[in-house]
């Protein structure tokens, strides 16, 4: 996967979406080459942003407070990826009717947070309104890669149905990311 692809990626149904499923990687693939490399981010980041100016965002939170919601925000991103995939197939499968493989779920789960990941790289700028705006651009694009991932890897052919399982699975990820952030926040 070519993860050059992935602005494309959150506009077309096509456009990345082909490649990955002619390549077909597996989930231990998936996991080892895009979720655990880009999932390191956000924690290293946490780490250095909670160091360097994280009175900013936070103010009496000592750097050793950060340095551990980094740490436990790492774990909980290994977890949550593959619960996304679960709840992704429980939702598509059970409530929707439609033929999806735990493998394609996974693919969605692993690609829709790359804008996520991708957006901790704010926390460089000690600015919470820019880290505010670059996080929620972040989630457009993370729905917008659901939207059409849905759309491609579950081979759909209504746009109707396809907006309606992308939003309850955008719903779902808002919560889990919700989540994440609060365990952050908390120590």
């Amino acid at each position: 996967m070519n993860l050059l692809q992935t602005p494309k990626m959150v506009f077309s149904f096509h456009e990345g979406w082909d490649e990955i499923i002619r390549i077909h990687p597996s989930v231990t693939r998936l996991f080892a080459w895009v979720v655990l490399p880009l999932s390191l981010l956000p924690p290293a980041m946490i780490y250095y942003a909670g160091g360097h100016h994280g009175d900013v965002f936070a103010p009496g939170v000592s750097p050793a407070q950060w340095h551990t919601a980094a740490g436990i925000f790492f774990v909980a991103q290994l977890l949550t990826v593959p619960a996304m995939a679960w709840l992704i197939h429980l939702i598509v499968t059970k409530t929707y009717s439609v033929t999806a493989s735990y493998h394609e779920c996974f693919t969605l789960a692993a690609i829709a947070p790359i804008p996520l990941w991708l957006s901790s790289l704010a926390l460089f700028v000690p600015s919470l309104l820019i880290n505010m705006v670059i996080g929620i651009l972040a989630l457009f694009g993370s729905t917008g890669l659901i939207y059409h991932g849905v759309y491609a890897l579950f081979h759909m052919r209504e746009d109707l149905q396809a907006l309606q399982m992308a939003t309850v699975i955008a719903g779902a990820g808002l919560f889990a990311w919700l989540v994440l952030v609060q365990i952050v926040l908390m120590h």
